[in-house]
């Protein structure tokens, strides 16, 4: 339980990244108090995070929040650095009021409404946003556990330049975007490995000269729904987006073998029979979800969220940005605004009425 003050707001939004940002602007038109609570210390913190050369498969064109187009050659992939100062600019000039170091640690049903709480403070709202995207946990396997303390290793968040690895042998693990634009880099000056678990469909980055995403927008694939036929094979189903492993073992040098099953101080056993000795290893295994921190009956037994396009069964208690809430765009940065729209729409229809501006009130002219 918190031991500070609590404060009133209409709606409290969990999480100050690009999806609590895509609701704030949308609340701030609303005219609703209402105050984004983020973790970090700094804004960007899930971007920060990301290896320096990190590079968007999405062009800019496609990277923009509501209200603001992302800068630059529409037919460029923004870096990690562009994307942290588009945010940290978005919030910054449409005066979202984002309050870092504020981890929530408990969201509650009370009354009508739902209380917020802190380590230091609370907050009493009417609604609440959870807009804490999809890279909670990092997800590392239990056989990591058998490697020896002399062997580096370490889940990809915490990875930023090849500089950091030792010489000898790099075992990348994980298949998908990250493990290969890692394993790439890290090619250049390290005896890469990759293990790859599970097959993911590649696509080719630009078809005919022209980006994927553009044909993809074109289909209307972008669009289709996580419950529609389409969407329920595709929601289980990671793609690779301009990386082949034929390519990364003929361009880099990369040598793949299958899925990790094993540890020994240190060496890792793949599911072949196969090892290999590693002087550090890159667990590129993804992130878990974490929504035990919320007191309110939406969740299944296996702490999956329970909800229709964010929308819970708790009136007043929405979800944003989580992979496949409602597309295959819903947790990507130039479409999570899609959702952020449609749950600041039943947000409005369910809250009391703000007071008019004085400008709507002489004359409807805001």
């Amino acid at each position: 339980m918190h031991t500070g003050t609590t404060e009133r707001r209409d709606v409290i939004v969990v999480g100050g990244g690009q999806a609590g940002l895509a609701i704030g602007y949308h609340l701030a038109r609303q005219d609703r108090t209402f105050t984004m609570l983020e973790a970090a210390s700094q804004p960007a913190a899930a971007w920060r995070n990301r290896w320096d050369s990190l590079e968007l498969f999405t062009p800019v064109r496609y990277d923009g929040l509501p209200g603001r187009p992302f800068p630059g050659d529409p037919d460029t992939y923004p870096g990690r650095d562009d994307v942290v100062e588009y945010l940290t600019a978005y919030a910054r000039d449409f005066e979202l009021p984002v309050e870092l170091e504020s981890r929530v640690t408990a969201v509650r049903r009370d009354g009508d409404g739902y209380v917020v709480e802190l380590a230091d403070r609370a907050y009493e709202a009417d609604q609440v946003v959870v807009a804490t995207g999809p890279f909670q946990v990092p997800r590392i396997p239990a056989i990591a556990s058998g490697l020896h303390s002399d062997v580096v290793h370490f889940h990809s968040s915490e990875y930023r330049t090849p500089a950091a690895l030792p010489p000898g042998p790099v075992l990348v693990v994980g298949g998908g975007n990250t493990g290969f634009q890692i394993a790439a880099e890290l090619a250049v000056s390290h005896d890469v490995h990759l293990s790859v678990g599970s097959r993911q469909m590649p696509l080719p980055q630009r078809i005919l000269g022209r980006d994927l995403f553009t044909f993809l927008e074109a289909t209307g694939l972008m669009a289709k729904t996580v419950d529609s036929r389409i969407g329920r094979r595709m929601k289980d189903r990671d793609t690779l987006i301009g990386s082949r492993p034929r390519t990364l073992r003929r361009r880099h040098g990369v040598t793949l073998h299958p899925r990790a099953v094993a540890a020994s101080p240190t060496s890792v056993g793949f599911d072949d029979g196969t090892s290999m000795e590693v002087s550090s290893v890159i667990w590129a295994t993804g992130f878990e979800l974490d929504h035990s921190w919320i007191d309110v009956p939406v969740l299944d037994e296996g702490g999956r969220v329970v909800h229709r396009r964010g929308v819970t069964q708790s009136p007043g208690l929405y979800f944003l940005g989580l992979p496949w809430l409602h597309t295959r765009g819903s947790a990507l940065l130039g479409w999570v605004g899609d959702d952020a729209q449609y749950i600041a729409e039943r947000i409005d229809a369910l809250a009391v009425p703000a007071l008019p501006k004085a400008s709507q009130r002489i004359g409807g002219l805001a």
